[in-house]
């Protein structure tokens, strides 16, 4: 599990990750408190609209700076995203309107959307052996999950010190931390193909690639049935905990504890399964059986004390959908069209979350939750439905294939076969690209 870790220069790419994702739990945290000192009992349409603006960002920008980061080597694009997020975490302590908020939160937003897409694209190129990128993944998820936990927990006791103006200080810090981690280490920054392209070209890159991959398609339909599910946690915990059950604050962190215990045992088995034993397609598929199964049992609960194990079971199939989906987008595109790919997933799985959201917050409060619960868990089958349409079970790397446009002494033919009909058979590791626009029938 651990042996990415003896890579330099995956140790402090990771490192630098883990104290990235521990800056900005403490700034959530502070946020949340920021909100309510300008606004008083209005924070929730603050919050409410704050997070509406990342969802935002992070769908507009992400294509849009995931077709242009090759442009720049991707050490000093990084560096330079973490010093921009450094500078806003500063700055917010000191606004004194909502507005600039909501300003600041745009541009810190934008620049996680191009900074996180890019970071994840250099992963692959760093551990190209797949099984050490399993490894990584399922490092990165466990990242994840355990800022969930940690960072409430240490927000907690520090503002029994200091002010909470003072988070942000530490979310500035761990961007420091992780610019300078970056830093210290040499990136490669693969060039997507030469081919002329228009901006709008340029763009949509990364979604036609998407789009026009089998088991991407799978994946899109997955992201509806995680954020269905994870929206419900999100959004309703406090609400089931406090108002449906009577109980307090203690109660929610447990309940939400629980959510990343179960993604973390995912992100713990999952590197060995998938060595073999378990196909990408078999576990994520799974993992949104048990998230919808779960969100079916979600009325059915009579007691809290049943709840915390209801959201682990949540968490694991949250996991088990999640950890391998960056072993889907390596194998799908060409080392230089990784950075568009990914954007276009960081950009396309937040427009599922965009969807969730809302859903969630308003069913629930005019329908209330057990209505809620069906609604998000009928969105949630119809993602696996559309998985099992979409993705075929048969999905090999290598795929025979036949090109009728390329000339014959064109250098992508050198061992393909020539039909009578003129056009040339071969197989090799298929992914979408300027030779290859389209999937093989």
């Amino acid at each position: 599990m651990l042996s990415p870790l003896s890579n330099p220069t995956y140790r402090h790419l990771f490192s630098a990750q883990v104290l990235s994702l521990l800056g900005t739990g403490l700034s959530t945290v502070a946020l949340g408190l920021l909100a309510y000192d300008l606004a008083g009992a209005n924070a929730g349409d603050v919050l409410g609209t704050a997070f509406a603006i990342k969802m935002i960002a992070y769908v507009g920008i992400a294509p849009v700076a995931g077709a242009f980061v090759h442009l720049v080597p991707r050490r000093a694009l990084l560096v330079t995203l973490d010093l921009l997020r450094a500078a806003v975490a500063v700055t917010l302590p000191f606004v004194t309107e909502i507005w600039q908020v909501y300003v600041l939160i745009f541009v810190l937003q934008a620049g996680s959307a191009t900074f996180t897409p890019t970071f994840q694209a250099t992963i692959p190129d760093v551990l190209p052996d797949e099984a050490e990128y399993t490894k990584a993944l399922a490092l990165s998820r466990l990242a994840y999950d355990l800022e969930a936990l940690a960072s409430p927990a240490i927000a907690a006791a520090l503002l029994g010190l200091i002010g909470f103006h003072w988070l942000f200080a530490g979310n500035a810090l761990g961007f420091l931390a992780s610019a300078a981690l970056v830093l210290s280490v040499v990136l490669p920054s693969p060039k997507p193909r030469a081919v002329e392209e228009g901006a709008w070209e340029r763009i949509t890159r990364g979604a036609r690639i998407y789009l026009a991959t089998p088991r991407l398609r799978g994946l899109l339909a997955l992201n509806v049935t995680v954020a269905a599910a994870g929206a419900m946690v999100i959004v309703n915990t406090v609400v089931l905990v406090r108002a449906g059950f009577g109980l307090g604050q203690s109660e929610v962190a447990w309940t939400l504890a629980a959510y990343g215990l179960g993604s973390m045992a995912a992100a713990l088995a999952l590197p060995r399964l998938l060595g073999g034993m378990l196909s990408d397609r078999s576990a994520m598929l799974g993992g949104a059986a048990l998230l919808v199964v779960g969100l079916l049992l979600g009325p059915l609960v009579p007691a809290w004390s049943l709840l915390p194990p209801l959201w682990a079971l949540l968490g694991l199939g949250n996991g088990l959908v999640l950890t391998p989906a960056g072993r889907l987008l390596r194998r799908s595109a060409q080392p230089g069209d990784r950075p568009a790919l990914f954007a276009a997933q960081f950009a396309l799985s937040h427009a599922c979350w965009l969807i969730a959201y809302p859903v969630a917050g308003r069913l629930g409060a005019a329908a209330g939750l057990g209505t809620t619960f069906i609604v998000l868990a009928v969105l949630g089958a119809v993602g696996v439905v559309a998985t099992l349409v979409l993705w075929p079970k048969h999905d090999p790397e290598d795929v025979e294939h036949i090109h009728r446009d390329l000339p014959p002494n064109h250098p992508h033919l050198e061992n393909a076969t020539r039909s009578p009909g003129g056009s040339f058979r071969h197989h090799h590791a298929f992914v979408i690209d300027g030779q290859h626009p389209h999937w093989p029938g």
